[in-house]
Parts: C-alpha cells; structure tokens; sequence
C-alpha cells in the first residue's frame, strides 16, 4: 500500500458497493492468469492496457502501474466527457451527504478528519436543500401519531405524559 498524503487517510478500509465490485471482477477477468500476489492494475508500458486487448507481452503482473493518466484520459474520451479525476471524489462525498449519510461517516470513507474539509468537499445541490425543507413542512401522518410515534421519533406517551406531569406541577 501506498504512503497517504493525510492523516485522516492512513489505515482506513473503504468497502466497495456491489457496482464499483462488480467493475473491478471484470477488469480482473482481463487477466485470468492472475496470482493473488499480482496487481489488480499491474505495470504495462506502452502495453495499451485500456484497450480491450492489450500487448500482454508488456504487461508486468508483479509491479504495479506507473501511472493512469492515458487511461483515464481514454476512457473520458469514449464517455464524452471532460472532468478532472478529483471531481469524481468531490461528487461522491456529495451524494453521500444527500443521502442523509451521517457526516462521521462520510468523514471515516473520505478520510477527512475536520468539519471544515467536509464542507469543502460536499456540495449539495439546490434540489436536495429544496427536498429536505420540503419534508419538514409536510403534515404529520396521522397513522404514525396514532401509532404512538412522533415525527421526531420520540414516542407520542412521552409527550404526553410530560403534558400531564406539567399540568400537575
């Protein structure tokens, strides 16, 4: 494993969702002689290992890729795309926000270890804000007060049972 440039970043274990799992056994199935000991994205100069079918007399399982710049720049290309390799961390900690994950979450997978650097990172879009205060001003489900929940997921007996205790005091 490769030194971190952070602190945050040293030791941390991100587990892959089933998508980004599924891309890397497909890349993997590119190299069926593959031993566990080799690289998942080994040495390959000028080996064109973002082709389809590399010059695999050039690929060197045992060392891992120099760089990834003419790989990515190519896959770009074939999606039409112009961003940098960084946007997609910037968009990932966003969607994570959006999704309600909790922020010491999104800190422990980003390996932000301020408030401030997760802010920096996360940028949540109108539409989410729009979302998110539009929740709170729906009325209450009245199945749910009957229920014996509140909205705010307290139980509706406490609440009433404080009400009472008030009234006597």
């Amino acid at each position: 494993m490769g030194k971190t440039k952070t602190e945050g970043g040293s030791g941390r274990l991100i587990p892959l969702n089933p998508l980004a799992f599924a891309a890397l056994i497909k890349w993997a199935g590119r190299f069926p002689d593959a031993k566990p000991e080799d690289y998942v994205f080994p040495a390959c100069e000028a080996a064109g290992i973002e082709r389809e079918h590399p010059d695999e007399e050039r690929i060197e399982p045992a060392k891992p890729i120099k760089s990834w710049r003419s790989a990515w720049r190519a896959a770009l290309k074939r999606a039409g795309l112009t961003i940098r390799f960084h946007d997609l961390r910037h968009t990932c900690i966003t969607k994570l926000a959006e999704s309600l994950t909790s922020d010491q979450t999104i800190m422990a997978i980003s390996g932000h270890v301020s408030r401030k650097m997760l802010e920096h990172y996360s940028h949540i879009r109108t539409e989410a804000k729009r979302v998110a205060l539009d929740l709170i001003a729906q009325a209450p489900n009245s199945a749910i007060i009957q229920a014996g929940v509140h909205q705010n997921g307290n139980q509706v007996q406490d609440v009433r049972e404080r009400a009472s205790a008030n009234s006597l005091s």
